[in-house]
């Protein structure tokens, strides 16, 4: 009996999760105007064009990181990257999108940079592979959401 009620109180939050995170996916593909691919519970990747995808994962703390394949993201790539993060964190677009060229543009010397931005954390990595440069930004909502 006690194994039945801890499958039941297990299962009741999941669906809890899983509309938190349904809810988000929707912000984030209306916001942007991604196509959705991937998605489970508490994660989904979404495509924009071939060099530049999202992907968001669910919980606490909830992120969005925006990756880019190329020499140097447009500023279109900051600007779908300063929705993304506004859809998650509900902290304004601008603020997110400046903080991701601070934090690029320190990352392009240090491989990896981090910049707080309107109570989350906007960070950035730069490299480079056999199979070209690569940007992967993302914002991180701070865990405390009280």
């Amino acid at each position: 009996m006690r194994a039945i009620l801890t499958a039941l109180l297990l299962t009741a939050g999941t669906p809890a999760l899983a509309d938190e995170c349904g809810d988000l996916i929707d912000r984030v593909a209306s916001e942007t105007k991604a196509e959705i691919g991937n998605r489970s519970l508490d994660f989904a990747n979404f495509t924009l064009a071939p060099d530049t995808t999202l992907t968001l994962a669910c919980g606490t703390p909830s992120s969005v990181g925006a990756q880019f394949r190329g020499e140097k993201p447009p500023e279109a790539y900051f600007a779908l990257f300063g929705r993304a993060g506004h859809a998650v964190t509900g902290i304004d677009a601008a603020t997110i999108e400046q903080a991701a060229h601070t934090a690029r543009d320190a990352a392009t010397r240090l491989r990896h940079s981090n910049v707080d931005a309107g109570g989350a954390r906007v960070t950035c990595s730069v490299t480079t592979s056999e199979k070209g440069p690569f940007t992967l930004c993302a914002v991180i909502e701070h865990s405390d959401r009280s």
